[in-house]
């Protein structure tokens, strides 16, 4: 197959009928340049009139008019549409009542608060409610975060943010302004610690969520005053739930909790502020973080950060703002580690423990349906759970394994 451009000539050179005759060369930049009229002005113009014009084309016939049997089959099918339209209106009313309520079962419990469209309405939701609270302690000033829990001027924060302070706090709010606040208790062990402010004028108070619901990959926002940047907002997700977080209180106790795991950025000062989900709603207490420095002064954020659970804080706060002092829930055994679980080194007589058949030499591998593998993780799962709520545990006596459930009880301190 070729085109024009690439016709050659037959080899021996001789004429060939089917080849096409070459044109005389041309001799200027336009062809036939001798016969131009246009060149020569004693040339002839020759007038010829244009080939008359041909019937003109036929038109396309008409299309057939549709008959009366289409227009009664359309007919028919709109009338068919309005009557299915009527029969399914009718069974709709049926099967969801005359005011259009679903008879589908409800769920229990209040209906879900529904997501901002932003994480800055989330930020803008909850900063009025953060606050920044700065206590005179031996050899300086303690600066920390804070959220307001209550209308009436109660602030929930860390122990440790207020652990050795005298007088009285001092609140700074988002907006800058200021106000005084007293110490109404603390609790050490929980690291959980209730302000209130002398003359709370008009509050906006935090709402508090539901830790219980918490899952991993949630998102969340962790705001406060990390080195004392007031209202910083930084965001992450849910990287663990029920993390056993044991740290001392620099007093000599220890601190356990199941702690809610998150990457979002918290640095010292970040301490007592809150933790919330994309629904704006506390979730929990930023308390403590990982760091790989090798002193407490110079650790800062390598994404693992550790909160309070709301439900376990706010129980305490409650405690605390009612009787002065919270409850530290126990299951009245010692224990020790164990290779499979945690081992019961004694059982206190009469304590849940013993009540619900459990001696020393057992070895609890699960509470609640959360595996153990060593004592801080039972001590911190206990501490999260209320007195009187009952919990499934499972403990192997011998080669034998055991579920029983156990009432836990306030310590008697």
């Amino acid at each position: 197959m070729t085109d024009g451009w690439a016709y050659r000539r037959p080899a021996d050179g001789g004429e060939d009928p089917s080849e096409p005759p070459l044109p005389p060369p041309p001799s200027h930049w336009w062809s036939d340049a001798l016969n131009d009229p246009w060149r020569d002005p004693n040339s002839l113009v020759v007038l010829t009139r244009p080939a008359p014009a041909g019937p003109p084309p036929a038109l396309p016939p008409e299309p057939p008019k549709p008959s009366r049997a289409w227009w009664l089959a359309g007919i028919v099918g709109v009338v068919s549409a309005l009557v299915a339209g009527l029969l399914g209106a009718a069974v709709g009313v049926r099967f969801t009542g005359t005011d259009g309520t679903s008879v589908r079962a409800q769920i229990a419990g209040p209906p879900p608060v529904p997501a901002p469209d932003s994480l800055a309405a989330v930020a803008s939701l909850v900063l009025p409610s953060v606050v920044t609270i700065r206590m005179s302690v031996d050899g300086g000033t303690a600066l920390g975060s804070g959220f307001v829990a209550s209308e009436d001027g109660h602030v929930i924060t860390n122990d440790h943010v207020v652990a050795g302070g005298s007088g009285l706090a001092t609140i700074i709010f988002d907006n800058g302004a200021t106000a005084q606040a007293e110490i109404v208790g603390a609790d050490p062990e929980s690291d959980v610690a209730v302000l209130r402010i002398m003359q709370p004028g008009q509050l906006v108070a935090a709402k508090l969520g539901n830790s219980d619901l918490v899952a991993v990959g949630d998102h969340v926002m962790a705001i406060g005053s990390p080195l004392a940047l007031r209202g910083t907002v930084t965001a992450g997700i849910v990287s663990a739930v029920d993390r056993p977080i044991a740290t001392g209180s620099g007093q000599g106790d220890m601190r356990y909790y199941a702690a809610i795991q998150t990457d979002a950025a918290v640095n010292h000062g970040n301490s007592g502020g809150p933790l919330v989900d994309a629904a704006g709603q506390v979730i929990g207490i930023n308390a403590v973080i990982k760091s790989m420095a090798g002193d407490e002064a110079s650790a800062g954020n390598i994404g693992l950060a550790f909160a309070i659970p709301i439900n376990h804080a706010e129980r305490v706060a409650s405690e605390i703002i009612q009787n002065g002092r919270a409850r530290r829930t126990v299951i009245g055994a010692e224990l020790e580690d164990s290779v499979n679980g945690v081992r019961l080194r004694g059982v206190a007589t009469s304590g849940p423990a013993d009540v619900a058949g459990m001696k020393a030499g057992d070895v609890v591998t699960s509470f609640d349906g959360k595996p153990l593998t060593e004592p801080a993780d039972l001590i911190a799962l206990v501490r999260k759970t209320a007195p009187g709520e009952v919990v499934s545990v499972t403990y192997k006596r011998g080669p034998s394994s055991h579920n029983v459930d156990v009432t836990l009880a306030a310590d008697a301190k």
